[in-house]
């Protein structure tokens, strides 16, 4: 999967994925209006509108990027109705064509891990039948628990030739009160990085990148510059692109010099670009295009800077 998704990247001239994290204020009003009269103001009504502006959005950007990341616990907020919304969008996303990432955060024990992995990325055994769960093409994964919150998904990745992205120094602001600390004089985020590119140093695709990748915020390029180095095989997700203030000028030190190496999210400055200033004409109902010409333009900022 790593392949199809770099494969992608170079046909589309886009490392870009975009983040399906829907908040209801996002949703415009016809929409919501629409799903509520159809069924009911309620978990039902708001899980529907979310899905049918998901689809809006992914119809008006599918053949500009490569990925799309949703967030789960923005459809978690309204319980089994929004999952039953996050699996119709992971399946919508990849009739399309899209490489979908799972940005789940998981990392449990050993069994719990791999009731996770199982649950999102392969399929689970029943009376002797195997049905899948979500059935992402990658997910995120927290490496808190050490490697045995790890091993469970990278076993299942190798048998379903899919990835994760491991969290190794995130974008939020309060992230340097642990990832930050200083143990035997290197932070532990490098740390964490030493292990990811450990963890991925023998399963590798033909691109010769790892399944195996980090998240590195782009709030933070000098980190993301020293990190590149720690995990030259490891591609980076890097989120915190737009609304969170990363620019593309911060980009430069995620990449190799082949030009790839990274994929660049955003969410909430594409999906809701039109309740921006600079995409405003385009109304509510043209939310959709606003959208694409989020993408547009971040797809020429991180060319400017690369």
């Amino acid at each position: 999967m790593i392949d199809k998704l770099i494969n992608d990247i170079k046909a589309k001239n886009a490392p870009i994925v975009v983040g399906l994290d829907p908040m209801l204020k996002f949703v415009p009003d016809y929409i919501k209006q629409e799903k509520f009269n159809n069924f009911g103001v309620g978990t039902k009504g708001a899980a529907e509108a979310i899905l049918e502006y998901n689809k809006g959005i992914v119809d008006a950007v599918y053949d500009l990027v490569p990925a799309v990341k949703p967030q789960i616990a923005m459809y978690e907020q309204f319980g089994v109705d929004g999952l039953i919304a996050f699996k119709k969008t992971v399946d919508y996303c990849k009739e399309k064509g899209l490489t979908v990432i799972g940005d789940i955060k998981r990392g449990d024990i050993g069994s719990t891990s791999e009731a996770y992995a199982v649950g999102h990325l392969s399929k689970v055994e029943i009376g002797g039948e195997l049905f899948e769960g979500f059935n992402e093409d990658f997910a995120t994964v927290n490496p808190y628990l050490g490697y045995d919150g790890i091993k469970p998904f990278v076993d299942v990745c190798r048998k379903e030739k899919k990835g994760i992205f491991i969290l190794v120094k995130t974008s939020n602001p309060s992230s340097g009160e642990f990832q930050d600390r200083l143990i035997d004089g290197k932070p532990l985020y490098e740390h964490v990085a030493e292990k990811v590119n450990e963890w991925g140093a023998d399963f590798v695709g033909q691109s010769g990148y790892s399944y195996v990748g980090a998240v590195v915020g782009a709030t933070y390029p000098e980190m993301g510059a020293a990190l590149r180095k720690v995990m030259p095989r490891a591609y980076i997700l890097v989120p915190g692109y737009g609304a969170q203030g990363g620019k593309g000028k911060d980009l430069k030190p995620f990449f190799n010099s082949d030009g790839l190496g990274a994929i660049v999210n955003s969410s909430r400055g594409i999906i809701a670009a039109y309740q921006q200033e600079k995409y405003a004409s385009f109304g509510e109902r043209g939310y959709a295009d606003a959208a694409r010409a989020a993408v547009i333009d971040m797809r020429e900022d991180i060319a400017s800077a690369l």
